[in-house]
């Protein structure tokens, strides 16, 4: 795409691709139309719903008493993955290589970000435990493998354009 230009590299193209997931699917209107419409009995439900893992919200959902800290926490967890996932990439940045060597760079930055985006914000949330914060982090390996091949192809073609 020449849209990036000469400044395109690898790990700009995964940070990006990182950053419009989140704020296209994460965001609260497509979150809560996802949450009343995708059918999880079905391949392209469950898939929208997975979509939606790292929610982030300008508004609390509701009234009820922790509300405040899950918000804090969904806001922080998308943040926190697109600030990992751009860490691990940006360490990694100097081994990747061209091809599916970059793809599964990509992919598997996605799926460490996410569980270490999800470990670190579970503690946020009312009666935090390590076995809590564990469950939190294998969850968000999910999102991070069914979701980190969009990371992986645009690493690939962010390192075309090194």
């Amino acid at each position: 795409m020449a849209i990036f230009g000469r400044t395109r590299t690898a790990t700009g193209a995964g940070v990006l691709a990182t950053l419009l997931l989140v704020l296209i699917f994460g965001n609260q209107i497509f979150t809560e139309w996802a949450d009343r419409h995708a059918d999880t009995n079905t391949v392209w439900g469950w898939f929208l719903k997975l979509l939606t893992w790292p929610r982030w919200w300008l508004v609390p959902r509701d009234d009820s008493g922790n509300a405040a800290r899950e918000l804090l926490a969904n806001d922080l967890k998308a943040l926190l993955l697109v600030l990992f996932t751009a860490l691990i990439l940006a360490i990694a940045g100097k081994s990747i290589v061209t091809g599916g060597g970059a793809f599964i760079i990509g992919w598997a930055a996605l799926i460490f970000g996410a569980a270490l985006a999800a470990f670190v914000t579970d503690f946020i949330l009312a009666n935090p435990t390590l076995l809590g914060a564990f469950g939190a982090a294998a969850g968000a390996t999910g999102y991070g493998l069914f979701v980190g091949w969009i990371v992986g192809i645009a690493v690939t073609t962010g390192k075309r354009g090194d």
